[in-house]
């Protein structure tokens, strides 16, 4: 393991500064470049035409719907469009595209010098500079067989699926990014989730980071303080901690090369320009190969695609359906749904207030849908490492939510039915039928338990008689276990009260 040094320590001798690149793969029906069908899964290998393959011959012919969202994209994140844009070719080994090149956009992208608002945890409001939006084609996907770590070292072989090479890409670049200091893991999570919100609010991705819909490259160097009045140091060099597929990863993966560069940094080593790779398992990055400069791509301009000429008319047919910027719909849902201050942030800090907008449409109340998304699910999601998104739907969080208030449940039992959920046992209803969860609604039933309990003990039967109405819980609490927690725990108190004078002396 590498040493680390001190967060707080690392902080008073450098300053880091950051930069991202986001990867957004675009929800069209077809790639970027051909007619073959977009979408996720498939069996390896279905989801391909020459174009995919870099046969000979093939042509690629630009995805006018990909342009459209590509310039939504660019103006959401307030940059300029540009009157003209084209492809280049990006020269280096690709496995994983068979024409061992990738159409993109280098000098000539189609959106440029933006900025993002970016709300941290702790209230603070961040500006992150945008130098660009471009658009370009996805890689395939490489398997790596044999070996301990999934990856190509010490692998035996390996396999490519082509299905997503070609898939369209709108890369967002960030210009330089000072100023974060300690703030800067937080800063990193807050902005992708920010961009994650953007891209759905657009409805141009699913922004899902477990199926790679949104990648984020994490690039970072420390710059070592110098005393004030002095000129500030020279840049350090970065490193770039590729396709970090979670928001928590995110943010772990800035505050371990924040760590573990201040180690070497101080300890007179030199930081390798490098990519890097995150180990979720770990909590650790590890060396990746080199990191090429773009003149190292060769670049050149794609001599099949003419260039991207958007009309004025179209620019401002996108830029009027433009939804709210995600800073703005904070105020107003917080506002609407009548929450404080606090319980906001904590919303926003989650990440999941895209998923409390679709629980609130599908039925549930605001409270409740923030309630269970925050509270349970979430801490099964960081139990299990993963995000809460990936285990249960808006739907699924709003019926559960229906059976509470309906009286079906009580939050006991839901937490039940959610386990059973998650497990994949069906929808809410079906896990209540399967398992047998309902609450008992029956008097009868309850005032059979009830008698039996209050008759067993008779010294709490007389408190009660006494007027010391506390003394029921512990009648209460035999009355649950009895009817194994099925019961509505208030209505129990109200009919324990009761039977306790109706009961003969």
């Amino acid at each position: 393991m590498a040493k680390l040094m001190d967060y707080d320590r690392a902080l008073e001798l450098f300053e880091p500064v950051l930069g991202f690149e986001v990867h957004i793969e675009l929800s069209t029906k077809t790639k970027m470049f051909s007619d073959a069908p977009n979408y996720f899964g498939g069996e390896p290998n279905t989801n391909i035409t020459p174009v995919d393959l870099g046969l000979p011959g093939s042509l690629p012919v630009v995805n006018g719907q990909a342009v459209r969202y590509a310039i939504s994209l660019g103006l959401a994140l307030g940059c300029s469009i540009a009157p003209t844009s084209r492809f280049a070719r990006k020269n280096y080994f690709y496995p994983d595209l068979a024409k061992n090149y990738q159409i993109s956009q280098s000098d000539e992208p189609i959106a440029f010098a933006g900025s993002v608002e970016v709300e941290l945890p702790n209230g603070r409001m961040f500006t992150v500079p945008i130098e660009r939006a471009h658009m370009e084609e996805d890689a395939g996907k490489l398997t790596h067989v044999g070996g301990a770590t999934g990856r190509i070292q010490g692998a035996e072989y390996s396999l490519v699926d082509y299905n997503r090479a070609g898939v369209p890409l709108v890369e967002i670049v960030t210009d330089i990014i000072y100023g974060a200091e300690a703030d800067a893991p937080e800063l990193a999570k807050a902005y992708v989730s920010t961009i994650r919100d953007i891209v759905v609010g657009l409805g141009i991705s699913e922004a899902r980071m477990e199926r790679g819909n949104l990648r984020c490259d994490a690039n970072i160097s420390l710059r070592r303080r110098t005393p004030e009045g002095e000129p500030p140091a020279p840049l350090g060099t970065r490193t770039e901690t590729k396709n970090v597929n979670s928001l928590r990863s995110v943010e772990r993966a800035i505050r371990y090369e924040i760590q573990r560069q201040a180690a070497i940094l101080d300890e007179g080593g030199t930081i390798t320009q490098e990519t890097r790779h995150w180990h979720e398992d770990t909590g650790e990055t590890s060396a990746g190969r080199p990191k090429s400069d773009a003149d190292d791509y060769r670049y050149f301009p794609e001599p099949d695609l003419l260039p991207v000429v958007p009309s004025d008319e179209l620019i401002e047919e996108l830029r009027a359906a433009l939804p709210e910027a995600p800073a703005i719909r904070r105020r107003r849902l917080k506002a609407e749904w009548n929450f404080t201050d606090l319980e906001f942030q904590d919303l926003t800090n989650s990440g999941l207030v895209n998923e409390v907008i679709d629980t609130v449409a599908a039925g549930a109340s605001p409270a409740a849908a923030r309630k269970w998304w925050t509270g349970e699910i979430a801490r099964t999601a960081n139990a299990q490492g993963v995000d809460a998104t990936t285990l249960v739907t808006p739907l699924q969080v709003a019926q559960l939510v229906a059976l509470v208030d309906d009286g079906t449940l009580t939050d006991r039992l839901a937490r039940q039915v959610l386990e059973g959920v998650i497990a994949g046992e069906g929808t809410p209803q079906q896990v209540v039928d399967a398992r047998g969860l309902a609450v008992v609604s029956d008097d009868g039933a309850l005032i059979a338990a009830i008698d039996e309990a209050l008759q067993s003990q008779p010294d709490v039967l007389a408190k009660i008689r006494d007027g010391k109405v506390q003394a029921a819980g512990a009648v209460i609490g035999a009355v649950m276990k009895a009817m194994k927690g099925q019961a509505d725990a208030a209505r129990v108190r109200e009919l324990v009260l009761e039977r306790a004078t109706a009961l003969p002396e």
